[in-house]
């Protein structure tokens, strides 16, 4: 997933310590909410310590009511497609299903790289691969494909 629409409003704050805006204050929730009417419940949550991505994965988990828990990686703010499967790669065993919440461009390379399927996402999109690996190790190019896809604006 990528974090909801953040705001510019305050020039003094560095890009990661931006909050997200009222949109994506009122876009996480929504995607939440479909989560839960969709079943979607993730083992773990692993999300960039940047604001706006930290206030999307909670407003996410509160909404969906999800009881996984929710790990800070800084691996994945500004990381690129390579080091976003790197780190999907060392999710431990225990937990089959993963939401990974981040930012772009290095989530639409790792669409792109695990399934061929080059997909715009914009802010609050969601993404649901199925992965064709019996561990998260042995997570490669070509490895999944996309089960779901919604945009925030298609939910409201």
């Amino acid at each position: 997933m990528r974090h909801a629409k953040s705001s510019w409003a305050d020039g003094s704050l560095a890009d990661f310590d931006r909050p997200l805006n009222e949109r994506g204050l009122k876009a996480a929730p929504l995607v939440g909410r479909f989560m839960r009417r969709r079943r979607l419940r993730p083992d773990l949550i692993l999300c960039s310590p940047a604001e706006r991505a930290r206030q999307t994965a909670a407003l996410v988990a509160r909404a969906a009511g999800l009881s996984a828990p929710l790990r800070y990686d800084e691996r994945i703010y500004e990381a690129t497609p390579e080091r976003l499967a790197e780190v999907v790669s060392q999710v431990e065993e225990g937990a089959d299903e993963l939401l990974l919440v981040g930012h772009n461009p290095g989530l639409e390379g790792l669409l792109e790289l695990l399934t061929g399927e080059s997909q715009h996402m914009p802010t609050a999109a969601l993404a649901r691969l199925l992965l064709d690996v019996e561990k998260w190790g042995k997570l490669g190019e070509g490895a999944g494909r996309v089960e779901l896809f919604v945009r925030p604006k298609e939910l409201a």
